[in-house]
């Protein structure tokens, strides 16, 4: 049994808004200190740090863009510097643009998503399992991607490019929790469903939750919350015999 007692260090990616913030709040509510990546709202990200704080987590704000290496490997320098270790990652930045027919995307557009969704998360878990690694000298430690249920319902008509690279994502879990499991390291995914935050502004309809939600079984969308609720559950000691999950957080669509 381990006698350390220190705090467990969580990074979340996109840790300024949405369920990254809501993931923020609650865990360090749950006894985590914190490293907070944002990409461009720094006032964002410090806001939610200071509600960790307030709760008594340590918690370090670092800019990065996952969608660069050498941004990811500054974001991991800083991380070793501040804590010098990380037992839970929360691999949830992503991006996606206007709602619109397939035919109509851009090379731009389709690049800007992979470029993120997939080769940054790819990136960050890396980083992470090169320190988690028990074959390195880690102590183990548990990845949670925020996918979303657009992978596996493909988002036809509105963000195609966006559910595939969220189907990625899926696929890195499922290989990932494999591969790591003999180096203690736990690989889950959430899928969210219709969720209130403001991604869907981002891509043009930012009353899309309240328009679908009568396809929902549970007839209404969902709170960052009950995402986050999600995430730490899995990412906690109570998920312990957890791994390769794909969790869909969606009200029953």
């Amino acid at each position: 049994m381990s006698t350390d007692t220190r705090r467990q260090v969580m990074l979340i990616t996109g840790g300024g808004r949405g369920i990254g913030a809501a993931t923020a709040e609650l865990a360090a509510a749950r006894g985590y200190d914190l490293v907070l990546a944002y990409r461009a709202d720094a006032a964002a990200a410090e806001s939610v740090a200071e509600a960790a704080r307030s709760v008594g987590a340590r918690v370090e704000v670092v800019q990065a863009d996952v969608s660069e290496e050498a941004s990811v490997l500054a974001l991991f320098a800083r991380l070793d510097e501040v804590f010098g270790r990380l037992d839970v990652l929360v691999n949830n930045a992503g991006v996606l643009d206007r709602s619109q027919p397939f035919v109509e995307y851009t090379a731009e557009r389709m690049k800007r998503i992979f470029e993120t969704n997939v080769f940054g998360a790819f990136l960050v878990a890396r980083e992470a399992v090169r320190r988690m690694s028990t074959a390195a000298g880690g102590r183990g430690g548990s990845i949670v991607n925020v996918s979303s249920a657009a992978a596996r319902m493909g988002a036809p008509n509105e963000y195609v490019d966006y559910a595939a690279s969220k189907g990625a994502m899926d696929s890195m879990t499922l290989g990932l929790s494999k591969e790591l499991a003999p180096l203690g390291i736990r690989v889950n995914a959430v899928r969210p469903g219709l969720i209130h935050t403001d991604i869907h502004a981002s891509g043009g309809r930012p009353d899309r939750v309240e328009a679908l939600s009568a396809q929902v079984p549970m007839a209404r969308g969902g709170t960052a919350t009950e995402v986050a609720e999600a995430i730490v559950w899995l990412a906690s000691g109570a998920a312990s015999y957890t791994t390769g999950a794909l969790l869909d957080v969606s009200g029953g669509r």
